[in-house]
C-alpha cells in the first residue's frame, strides 16, 4: 500500500515526490515523460537561486533529488484512477491507480498531469508534423541551420523560442495573431535588438504547404503584412499555449473549471477527499515551474495529513 501516488513526473510531480518521501510517505510516481515539458525548454532563468540553467538540467536535478529521497518512479502509463474502498473511519477512501499491467493502491492521489501543446488546426499542420512543423525549439532548432523559419505565438514562450532559434536559423518570423507581443520586457528588448527576427502582427496562417516537408505558408486574407500571400520557409514552430491534461481526474469525478482545469484550493486539494492537484493542470492563473513546485509541495504536506487521518479537505 502506497501513501501517495503522483501521476506526472514533471517539475511539480518530482517536487512533491521529494517532499513526500521526506515526510515519511511511501511515494510512487508515474512519469511517462520524466522531467515533463520543461525538458524542451532551452534556458530557465527565473528559478530562484539559479541565475540560468537548461530545462533538461533543472528537471534532472529534481529527478535525482526525488530518487535520493526515496521516491519510486515508474514510466508506466496510468489508464484509470478509481475509489476502491470507502475506508470508514479514515480521512479518505483507498484509491486504485491502474496501468495496463498492474494495479496499485494508495491513501492519496496527486494529479500533476500538466498540459499538452495546442495546435493551429489549419490544413497541412498534421501532415507536416515532424516534417517541418514542430513544438520544440530546443529539440529541433539545430535542423534549421542557416534556414528561414517561423514561430507562431503571441506570448513570452514564443519570444524566448524565437531568440533561441536565431542561434541556428538565418531568419525567424514571429507570427502574432494580435497587435502586441506579450513578452517579458527583457525578452521584448532582446527581440528588438536582434536583426534576425521580424515580428508579423495581426497575422494568421491559413495553410502550411510543401511536398515531403514544409516549404511555405499561406496567410489568411485581411491579416497583416502578408495578407493572402505565401511566404517561403523551411519550418514552423508552434508556441500558442497548452491545454490541461485532466481526463483521468475528470473520470474520477474531480471538479474542473470551464477550461477543463482541475479546481484546487490553497492546500492544493480538489473537491474529493484525498485527491490533490498541482502545476499546469490546475486552475491557478499564474503558471510557472516554481509555482507548480510550491503547489506540489503543499499537496505533499496535506497528503501527509490525510495519511495521518486528519481530514483537511474542503
Amino acid at each position: 500500500m502506497n501513501d501517495l501516488i503522483i501521476i506526472g513526473g514533471g517539475i511539480s510531480g518530482l517536487s512533491a515526490a521529494m517532499y513526500g518521501t521526506r515526510l515519511g510517505l511511501k511515494t510512487l510516481v508515474f512519469a511517462e515523460m520524466p522531467g515533463g515539458l520543461i525538458t524542451t525548454t532551452h534556458l530557465v532563468e527565473n528559478w530562484p537561486g539559479i541565475k540560468s540553467i537548461s530545462g533538461p538540467d533543472l528537471a534532472m536535478s529534481l529527478y535525482d533529488h526525488a530518487i535520493a529521497s526515496g521516491a519510486e518512479i515508474k514510466t508506466d502509463k496510468v489508464i484509470k484512477v478509481e475509489k476502491s474502498i470507502e475506508n470508514p473511519g479514515e480521512a479518505c477512501p483507498i484509491f486504485t491507480v491502474k496501468t495496463a499491467s498492474v494495479d496499485y493502491q494508495c491513501k492519496s492521489v496527486l494529479f500533476c498531469t500538466g498540459t499538452q501543446h495546442k495546435k493551429l488546426g489549419v490544413k497541412g499542420e498534421k501532415e507536416f508534423e515532424n516534417k517541418g512543423v514542430s513544438f520544440c525549439a530546443l529539440c529541433d532548432g539545430a535542423f534549421y541551420k542557416g534556414k528561414i523559419i517561423a514561430i507562431v505565438g503571441g506570448g513570452d514562450a514564443a519570444a524566448k523560442e524565437a531568440l533561441f532559434l536565431t542561434e541556428h536559423a538565418s531568419k525567424v518570423y514571429i507570427i502574432v495573431r494580435k497587435d502586441i507581443l506579450r513578452a517579458e520586457p527583457i525578452n521584448s528588448k532582446a527581440i528588438e535588438q536582434n536583426s534576425k527576427i521580424e515580428v508579423l502582427y495581426n497575422s494568421e496562417i491559413e495553410e502550411i504547404l510543401g511536398t515531403d516537408k514544409v516549404e511555405k505558408i499561406r496567410f489568411k486574407a485581411g491579416t497583416g503584412k502578408y495578407s493572402g500571400k505565401e511566404l517561403d520557409l523551411s519550418g514552423v514552430f508552434l508556441a500558442i499555449g497548452h491545454s490541461a491534461q485532466t481526463d483521468l481526474a475528470k473520470e474520477l469525478g474531480v471538479e474542473l473549471n470551464e477550461k477543463g482545469e482541475i479546481k484546487i484550493n490553497r492546500k492544493s486539494e480538489t473537491d474529493l477527499a484525498g485527491v490533490f492537484a498541482a502545476g499546469d493542470c490546475t486552475d491557478t492563473e499564474f503558471k510557472q515551474a516554481i509555482t507548480g513546485s510550491a503547489e506540489a509541495v503543499t499537496a505533499a504536506y496535506y497528503s501527509y495529513r490525510v495519511c495521518k487521518n486528519e481530514n483537511a479537505n474542503f
